[in-house]
């Protein structure tokens, strides 16, 4: 390949690479990956961006070193694992900067020897073929690389990283700025670079001379120092010799006295602690040209030097300091006090301790250079040559601003005080006649802010959201008929009736205790009667179902005769039907008895072929060859399992003899004894001489082939509370929970009945009362919907004119909130209620919360929204999820805020009432007169009721087959033997079975085989019945031995059985995508459909649905004749004729006869309308085997009706078309509207196949037969696994839940099934906006005590500092530093009440800190002077103005960045400008005033807190621990004198002291976290800073996008999909939320401005509904 072919190449790629990065999604990295998850770290990225750190001066090793180690000690704080990977061949790039080879080596050596972290240098390049045994054997989540090098080199050596890791399906992750990327694209190959290695020869003799004259070893620093120098010296005076520009250089003199002060510095790096090196002044001044080609020979030998000690295994060098062999400002500060100080006549000792370890250091350097005579150590300097350059200001100067008096303005709120507590006493408060306070007064504000009335109390969420309530428009009532109409069409979607509630008096607990206990004795003539009504009614039912049998009966039994299959599903559903006992068992016999003449039959051969069945199916898929069809054995077998478990009473002996002979024939002769030792077959000849047995015992049949169908431990005796089941012990425990108004955390599998707790205590509520309210609490808009539908169709009760029973509140709708019983809602909307002052009446009617997914607690986010809805209620709460791995923790940390509570309501009870704002007496007494519980329960349940089986999908002959996946198969010996078997890791009734048999296979002389043998395990052994549990014990049992295999050296046996479990590889194409259609065809014909698919990118979530309905479309179009089109245009065109002849109005006719003749025409028309439509229909409709939709399972006027919902969406025409195909997607970017099309006709059963991302694992009841994965994406971790897998299995429909792995490699699949779902640590709780919030919570709600306890419970219990003293701290500090923020900034006064726009500012909370700049930008009067209309008088705007204004908004509001390497490409954009443009210069001015401003209040907080850190681990390296301490040398003048800097570097880490950082530059830092100390506990996320301009790791600017501005002018989704590399849907969703704040500031400005005509609130309306109307028409 030519050098032209080669650039084109990489033009490329580079192109490839840059329209990829494009469409980066901007996510948090670290909430992307689990604990266990594996990701890889590119070494060289991470080198090269901690070199291009801001701060870090060049040279200085140490802060290297740190940066390095704070960026990994941080990642492992947070669970990461991760692999950092240095490529050899990477090494070549830095040939042209000598410099950093030492550098890059050194930190190399140091991660080996004094940290835990893997690292791995094996690898050539990324090419080779043991770099792509790495990746399939540990298979990362993704890579996390440069995008851009220091060269252009390093950059393709990073785009070829990028390309290769995409072509083995590993996803990757932008280092700079932490854009993620997830593609697969193919690589390209790159040769390896190879090294002379002759000069090695000169290194490894220096080595061994050294290594002679210091045998016992050294401290890496002096080993370095003496070996870099004199191989230095050596190379140099070659060099000097054949080099004709000497005159140029410096001479071998000068440079040796160089070498001198260099290991003086060394010998300060070893005598000094870091607290005296971090005090050293700073030299400005740079290395002079002459000495460049030395010091770049010094790099090279040192690099050379650390590369040989590497591989030297004989001598003992002292690693522990490699991180600190070099300090160049050091050096430089030794070499200006010699060159400029010392010749001036300043004479400084270096003290006896530091001269004498310097002179043994440049004996050595003599020792080894000696034919070069370097001269003696002392005196340092005997050349005049300068080696640094010449500077002004040589060094760096100490500020003289001095500091200002630093301390919080004094705050007299109540709130401050019980809060902050004993830290006031520990933390400066400013004087009253302090600057800062004193200068508290009122700004002047613009002028034209007089009509402005910004302390008026604004409306608040509840009241802008659109109500379904206001407004008697005839079409918003016809709207709401609609809704009502459809939802009661639907009904309930979960089958159970609807129930109407009759409000009751609530008995007191000791009373209900009593009447329990003499319930017998006790019965009022009520309870008689409704015992009389209901016999009454069971007698009724049961003479019905007798009717009803002994007419089918017969029909049954003839069926069953002529189609076995056929007629048992027919007798099973009859079952299901049937209520009667009585009935059920003579259905059970005459079961049995059709399952014995066929199995008879059968195993005759005389039979007839009874065809496959999806039972049969499962049996031969695990014994292979099958003669016999075990389905009719199976169903054998559940008749008599039924009989024994359900009907015993029933069983008469002729009945036993019955089930006994069923035994026989099946061979279960051990089971005959069991049931009647007595009984001896007459025709036990005939059985043994036909072979009707099964082959195998009894135990094994009914694990390997009854699995699914083992009953359940499922509780006989019926609770009074529960009509429609027999709940099960656990659900008992729910049930008490609520009875006795106790608080309960939850954690039980998906569809394990959870949730019926939460409807039971919907119940509860409204049967004590008509004003006490329930709230449910949804993570998504989605599951509100569903929930309200299924409590508005469950439940019905005749409530006071104004009142509803179910109420919605989300942020864009609203529906009868405030006056419903049972309110459901999302987090945020909750949150508002509780917050609002003048919403507390309502909050005290709350008597229950229920908190469905509360694992959301841990989400990236409105994670913090969770946990103030936790602490702020005062009533009881359920908190529901089925992926909690720490449940104890949680509820341990929610016992302590109830017990907060019981303390809180004693206070407020004792407390005297106080007057509200309205001038009434309140008192929240209401809760305090009930009995209360405050215990939290926790609740725990780990069994699903279904089984789930796993397969891997692989290619074979170009079709697709399926793979058994036994779970055992993802774990390791290592595994088993640190963690054991994961909890949640359950294996099927079958896979027991293949676990026991390949342990036999394993382990031939296994001295436990026949004690495990099924048929005598003691669980087992002659049971007729072997239920569930029983299955579970095996289990266990197999799995203790198996760890005892491991703990008692049998771990080769062990290895071995995990090894034949394993599935062969799995085979895959590149195109996996195409082959799509053929899985889902595939699985139709398997019988295992209804299913979910689960992908990961939303446009490939639509583009797999299209693909499978053009798969049938093509398959339909391939049976029809050629003119099919053709023909069903004719018609269409007949069928348009007719009907327009049909819809002609006749004039009126001359005469009867002409009358009577257009009657006949009429009626000839309307019959050839009638057959051509029918003909139409006929040629149009769709063959069954075309088609995944069930069309039995909805009629079709509610299928019209689900159409007319979607008929004007976005995506309504594509989804009606797809669902006639029974196909459906669903994901977060679609409407309401077109989500709950998918949902209810999923649940309906008319769709069967759905594409879907996440939005289904949360919550959704969707349940199905089957899931499958296939995308694998770093968001399919642990959580999602489990919340998605956990659909699989209708309960009540399917006895296995089955998952399938299309497209996902086994060792991911196999992480999947090992690792641990995250813990819930919490997050960071309080923002500015917050604590706004709280404070206008504390100071205008109507009960000023009820309020400030709420308050103070959000302050005190956040689950990050639950348990953690020091993070409570920290949190105090910081609450401290925002009250005096809001102070300054005019929002709070210094007693905590709220003034100014403070309405305005907590109004906006979620977007801070916008909402800040916004208020700043209003009362500095800039959007006066923007808002100017088109003339005067005027209430229009220009499109400029509206554009300029749009502009602003965007920059505040619609900050979405793109990768900064996109800024410098050259891609092509044809509608959208993409770069969104810089504020108008006076807003930039005021955002950069406000911005420093900030800063400096920040900086200072930092500075005040800094005493509050840990300097014993400040003065540590965070990862390895490598301490610098020791005792400050006192005996060296000259140690004194270059130590001498008196600036304030409280704040700063030591080791960012090192290049010159003091608290002055805190303020002109952007990223403070490298450099504040890391023990503070504050980073820059809590400074309420904007920066328009975001800088990346490679100081790069990374922009804006501008698609609400972009979109504002052209109109177009196409056009952010196309330029703005935005997919559509969620373009919408950013677009909905922009148009929505826009909407929320509009209807503010309009309240606090009493001048109608004002030109910023009308600019405002103008630009927000102009913005909705673009919107709208997409």
């Amino acid at each position: 390949m030519g050098l032209q072919e080669c650039m084109k190449l990489l033009e490329k790629m580079s192109g490839l690479i840059l329209n990829e990065i494009a469409k980066a999604n901007y996510s948090s990295l670290l909430n992307d990956f689990v604990e266990s998850e594996l990701f890889l770290i590119d070494g060289d990225s991470l080198f090269i961006t901690c070199l291009n750190n801001e701060r870090l001066e060049p040279g200085q090793n140490l802060h290297f070193f740190y940066l390095v180690e704070r960026y990994l000690f941080d990642l492992t704080q947070k669970g990461a694992q991760f692999i950092v990977v240095f490529f050899k061949d990477f090494e070549h790039s830095y040939f042209e900067m000598p410099e950093l080879l030492p550098l890059r080596t050194a930190l190399i050596l140091h991660l080996q020897k004094n940290t835990d972290i893997n690292i791995q240098t094996e690898f050539s390049g990324c090419f080779s073929q043991e770099w792509n045994c790495f990746l399939k054997e540990n298979c990362p989540y993704f890579l996390l690389v440069l995008e851009e090098g220091m060269t252009d080199l390093q950059t393709y050596l990073f785009y070829f990283y990028i390309i290769h890791s995409w072509s083995k399906r590993v996803s990757i992750a932008l280092l700079s700025g932490q854009e993620i990327d997830i593609l697969r694209v193919y690589a390209y190959f790159v040769l390896s670079r190879h090294r002379n290695q002759i000069f090695f020869q000169q290194i490894y003799w220096s080595i061994v001379q050294l290594q002679d004259l210091w045998p016992k070893g050294s401290d890496i620093r002096r080993v370095l120092c003496v070996l870099s120098c004199s191989l230095t010296l050596k190379m140099y005076h070659h060099f000097l010799e054949k080099d004709t520009t000497k005159e140029l250089l410096a001479s071998l003199e000068e440079v040796q006295d160089l070498c001198r002060m260099h290991c003086l510095s060394v010998i300060f790096q070893l005598h000094l602690p870091l607290s005296q090196r971090a005090r050293a002044r700073f030299i400005t001044s740079s290395w002079k040209n002459s000495i460049s080609t030395f010091l770049k020979m010094k790099k090279w030998c040192e690099f050379f030097v650390l590369k040989n000690l590497d591989s030297s295994e004989t001598w003992n060098v002292d690693l522990t300091y490699i991180c600190d062999i070099n300090d160049d400002p050091l050096w430089k500060n030794i070499a200006y006090y010699y060159e400029t100080e010392n010749r001036q006549g300043l004479q400084l000792d270096l003290g006896k301790a530091i001269e004498e370890e310097y002179k043994d250091l440049w004996g050595a350097v003599s020792h080894m250079a000696r034919e070069l005579h370097v001269g003696s150590p002392l005196p340092l300097r005997v050349t005049t040559q300068l080696f640094l350059q010449s500077n002004s200001s040589p060094i760096k100067e100490e500020t003289q601003k001095k500091m200002p008096n630093l301390g919080f303005i004094p705050v007299t709120s109540p709130i401050v005080r019980k809060f902050a507590g004993a830290i006031l006493d520990q933390v400066p408060f400013l004087s009253s006649d302090d600057p800062v306070v004193t200068s508290l007064v009122k700004h002047k504000e613009f002028h034209e802010l007089v009509h402005w009335h910004s302390h008026k109390p604004l409306s608040d969420h509840y009241e802008r959201t659109k109500c379904s309530s206001e407004g008697n428009s005839p079409f918003f009532l016809k709207q709401i008929q609609k809704l009502q109409a459809f939802q009661q069409r639907l009904g309930n979607l979960e089958g159970s009736s609807t129930k109407t509630i009759v409000t009751q008096s609530v008995q007191a607990k000791k009373e209900f205790g009593a009447s329990k206990k003499n319930k017998k004795s006790q019965k009022s003539k009520a309870d008689i009667i409704i015992k009389e009504n209901n016999n009454r009614l069971l007698a009724r039912e049961e003479q019905k179902d007798s009717e009803r049998w002994t007419t089918l009966s017969s029909s049954f039994e003839g069926e069953m005769k002529e189609n076995f299959h056929s007629g048992i599903t027919k007798l099973e559903d009859f079952l299901k039907s049937c209520k009667s006992k009585s009935v059920k068992f003579n259905v059970e016999m005459v079961g049995l008895n059709a399952s014995l003449n066929a199995w008879r039959e059968h195993c005759r051969g005389k039979g007839k072929e009874i065809p496959p069945t999806p039972i049969r199916d499962h049996s031969n898929f695990w014994i292979g060859k099958v003669t016999k069809d075990f389905s009719i054995a199976i169903h054998m077998m559940k008749r008599i399992h039924s009989m024994m478990e359900r009907y015993e009473e029933f069983l008469q002996e002729p009945d036993k003899k019955k089930i006994s002979r069923c035994l026989r024939y099946l061979g279960f002769d051990n089971l005959v004894k069991t049931l009647d030792p007595t009984q001896v077959m007459e025709d036990d000849k005939n059985i043994k001489k036909v072979h009707y047995a099964v082959g195998m015992g009894p135990a094994r049949f009914q694990l390997q082939h009854m699995g699914h169908y083992l009953f359940r431990n499922e509780r006989k005796d019926p609770d009074p509370r529960v009509k429609d089941f027999i709940p099960d012990t656990w659900q008992r425990e729910l049930l008490d929970v609520v009875d006795n108004n106790e608080s309960a955390v939850i954690v039980a599998p998906t569809s394990s009945g959870k949730t019926y707790a939460s409807y039971y205590c919907m119940e509860k509520v409204l049967r004590e009362s008509d004003d006490g309210v329930i709230v449910y609490v949804a993570p998504t808009k989605a599951l509100v919907n569903q929930v309200s539908t299924v409590v508005q169709n469950r439940f019905t009760k005749h409530l006071p004119e104004g009142q509803v029973l179910c109420g919605i509140f989300t942020r864009d709708y609203r529906h009868y909130a405030l006056n419903c019983q049972v309110l459901v809602t999302v987090p945020a909307c909750f949150e508002i209620l509780l917050l609002s002052p003048n919403r507390q009446a309502w909050v005290e009617k709350i008597r229950y919360v229920i908190f469905d997914e509360v694992h959301c607690l841990g989400g990236q986010i409105g994670a913090e929204i969770w946990e103030h809805l936790l602490v702020m209620i005062r009533c009881p709460f359920l908190a529901l999820s089925a992926t909690i791995s720490n449940p104890e923790h949680l509820t341990e940390w929610l016992q302590s805020v109830k017990r907060y509570w019981q303390e809180a309501e004693k206070r407020i009870a004792n407390s005297h009432p106080s007057v509200g704002a309205r001038g009434c007496i309140r008192a929240s007494q209401r809760h305090l007169k009930e009995k209360k519980s405050y215990r939290v329960r926790l609740v725990l349940y780990e069994e699903r009721y279904n089984d789930l089986e796993k397969y891997v999908c692989t290619l074979q002959n170009d079709d697709i087959a399926f793979a058994h996946f036994h779970p055992c198969a993802s774990l390791t010996i290592d595994h088993i033997e640190k963690y054991g078997f994961p909890s949640d890791l359950s294996l099927s009734p079958r896979e027991s079975i293949q676990l026991y048999d390949t342990m036999v296979k394993a382990w031939k002389t296994w001295p436990k085989a026949k004690e495990f043998c099924p048929e005598e395990f003691v669980d087992f052994k002659n049971k007729i019945v072997i239920t569930k549990m029983d299955a579970r014990k095996y289990e266990a049992a197999l799995k203790e031995e198996l760890s005892n295999w491991i703990k008692n050296g049998q771990e080769n046996e062990a290895k071995k059985v995990l090894g034949i479990l394993r599935p062969a590889s799995v085979s895959q194409s590149d195109d996996m995508d195409h082959t799509f259609p053929l899985l889902v065809e595939k699985l139709r014909k398997m019988d295992k459909l209804p299913a979910l698919f689960f992908l990961f990118k939303i446009s490939d979530v639509e583009e797999r649905a299209r693909r499978v309905c053009s798969a049938l479309e093509e398959k339909q179009e391939r049976r029809q004749p050629a003119n099919a089109d053709k023909e069903v245009h004719m018609l269409t065109n007949k069928l348009k004729k007719v009907k327009k002849s049909m819809g002609k109005t006749p004039t009126v006719p001359e005469n009867a006869l002409k009358r009577s003749s257009r009657m006949d025409q009429s009626i000839v028309r309307e019959a050839e309308h009638m057959a051509l439509l029918k003909m139409l229909e006929k040629k149009t409709e769709i063959p069954p085997d075309c088609t995944y939709a069930d069309l039995k399972m909805i009629d079709p006027e509610t299928l019209q009706m689900m159409f007319d919902q979607i008929k004007f969406s976005r995506k309504g025409g594509e989804m009606k078309n797809l669902s006639r195909r029974g196909i459906g997607y669903h994901h977060g970017s679609l409407g309401a509207k077109e989500r709950r099309f998918t949902e209810v006709l999923f649940r309906k059963g008319f769709l069967r196949v759905v594409t879907a991302t996440g939005t289904l694992a949360l919550g959704i009841n969707m349940p199905c037969k089957s899931v499958v994965f296939t995308q694998n994406s770093i968001y399919l971790d642990a959580l999602n696994y489990r919340q998605m897998s956990g659909r699989a299995g209708r309960r009540g429909l399917d006895f296995l839940g089955n998952v399938f792995f299309y497209d996902i490699p086994l060792r991911k699949i196999e992480k999947l099934f090992k690792s641990n779902v995250p813990e819930l640590k919490g997050q960071f709780p309080f923002s500015l906006s917050l604590v706004l919030r709280l404070m206008l919570l504390a100071t205008r709600a109507d009960d000023v005590p009820d309020a400030e306890a709420k308050v103070l419970s959000v302050l005190n219990h956040s689950l990050l500092s639950f348990k953690k003293p020091r993070i409570n701290e920290m949190l105090k500090l910081y609450f401290l530093f925002s009250m005096q923020f809001l102070i300054k900034e005019e929002y709070l006064d210094c007693e905590g009440n709220p003034i100014g726009f403070a309405g305005l500012v907590s109004h906006l909370f979620y977007e801070e800190p916008s909402n800040l700049l916004f208020v700043s930008f209003l009362r500095k009067g800039l959007f006066h002077k923007l808002c100017q209309p088109t003339k005067k008088g005027s209430k229009y705007f220009s499109q400029d103005v509206m554009e300029k204004l749009t502009l602003v908004l965007a920059n505040l509001f619609g900050r979405v960045y793109v990768p900064a390497k996109v800024l410098h490409g050259n891609l092509k954009f044809y509608q959208s400008k993409v770069f969104l443009e810089d504020l108008p210069p006076d807003f930039d001015a005021v955002l950069l005033e406000y911005n420093t401003k900030v800063k400096k209040d920040f900086s200072h907080f930092l500075i005040i807190v800094s005493r509050f850190s840990d300097m014993k681990q400040e003065h540590q390296l965070p990862l390895s621990k490598i301490e610098f301490t020791g005792k400050e040398c006192d005996t060296s003048s000259l140690v004194s004198h270059l130590m001498n800097c008196k600036e304030s570097r409280s704040a700063v880490s030591p080791f960012v002291c090192l290049s010159g950082v003091t608290d002055q530059d805190l303020l002109q830092v952007r990223n403070i976290d490298s450099v504040i100390l890391r023990t503070i506990g504050i980073t820059s996320f809590q400074a309420p800073v904007l920066y328009l301009q975001k800088i990346d790791s490679l100081n790069r600017k990374v922009p804006l996008n501008a698609y609400a501005l972009d979109f504002y002018k052209h109109g177009s989704l196409k056009g952010l999909e196309q330029d703005n590399r935005i997919i559509e849907g969620e373009a919408y969703v950013l677009l909905k939320n922009f148009s929505l704040i826009l909407q929320a500031i509009s209807v503010s400005l309009r309240e606090l401005c009493e001048d109608e005509d004002d030109n910023v609130v009308l600019a405002f309306e103008q630009l927000s509904s102009s913005f909705k109307a673009k919107l709208d028409k997409v």
